[in-house]
């Protein structure tokens, strides 16, 4: 018998793990282990125990009618906390500067160990938000929002600066940068359904510019932005082209202009 629940545990965490925010009926999981709804829902709390402990996420249920449980990525801060010091002490390596005061990190956000805590971490900044669909651009921005995405239970749409016959009919929009340019960026339309609720996603934010041309696609859909999020957000300029943004990792420079990556505050 004892046998029988580790197993089941087990497999249950799985479940629930491979489809993040997804409700997943308790009903349905007592008839496929064939015990008691009940049963089901002590092992969803001994689960939800689990995560708590590991602190990358907790279970939530819903007592409605049918009755159902979902995997939420919440980080604990102290979660938080750990991993976004590793990855920063791992980026402030001298090796890694480049021109322009700029740093190398494709290798972290491209493995996908990485990159998937650091989707869980994005996204449990925005749990509350209830976003329809996670939107990105295109080639870094990748990694960190669709797992994002994932860990949040929705579907990523991915902006790209040249439009592809394979992408099929898109909107295109264009957008100013810093130095003045003229830029222009690309959507399918089969990517987002309008008047849905977006959360923006992206790798590194210096003056805003890729964050507002993807607030002007949202536009065009008459999305609601729910939030945006970013892997890290370099401390000048102060006035960003964005109004409100939450980053994980602060970029500043030192008087020696050496760069020093600093763990943001988490949303109260």
């Amino acid at each position: 018998m004892r046998g029988q629940r580790t197993e089941r545990l087990v497999r249950l965490a799985a479940k629930f793990m491979l489809c993040p925010s997804k409700l997943i009926s308790l009903t349905d999981l007592a008839s496929k282990f064939n015990v008691s709804k009940t049963v089901i829902s002590d092992d969803v709390e001994v689960i939800n125990s689990a995560m708590g402990a590991e602190g990358f996420g907790q279970m939530q249920v819903d007592r409605g009618r049918s009755g159902g449980a979902r995997f939420v990525p919440i980080c604990t801060p102290e979660y938080r906390q750990t991993l976004l010091s590793e990855i920063a002490e791992k980026l402030t390596d001298p090796e890694r500067n480049l021109p322009g005061g700029l740093i190398y990190y494709s290798d972290l956000i491209f493995n996908p160990e990485t990159a998937l805590s650091l989707g869980y971490c994005m996204a449990s900044l925005f749990t509350d938000a209830e976003p329809d669909v996670v939107m990105t651009s295109e080639v870094k921005g990748i990694p960190i929002a669709m797992f994002a995405a994932y860990a949040l239970g929705v579907p990523l749409a991915v902006c790209r600066f040249r439009n592809r016959p394979s992408d099929g009919a898109a909107v295109g929009v264009h957008y100013p940068t810093a130095s003045g340019d003229v830029k222009t960026m690309y959507i399918g339309t089969r990517q987002m359904r309008r008047g849905c609720r977006v959360l923006i996603v992206d790798d590194f934010m210096r003056g805003g510019s890729t964050a507002s041309g993807m607030l002007l696609m949202a536009k065009q859909f008459d999305a609601e932005v729910a939030s945006i999020g970013v892997f890290i957000a370099y401390d000048e300029p102060k006035e960003k082209s964005v109004p409100n943004y939450h980053s994980l990792l602060t970029l500043k420079h030192n008087a020696e202009g050496q760069n020093r990556l600093v763990v943001t505050p988490g949303k109260e």
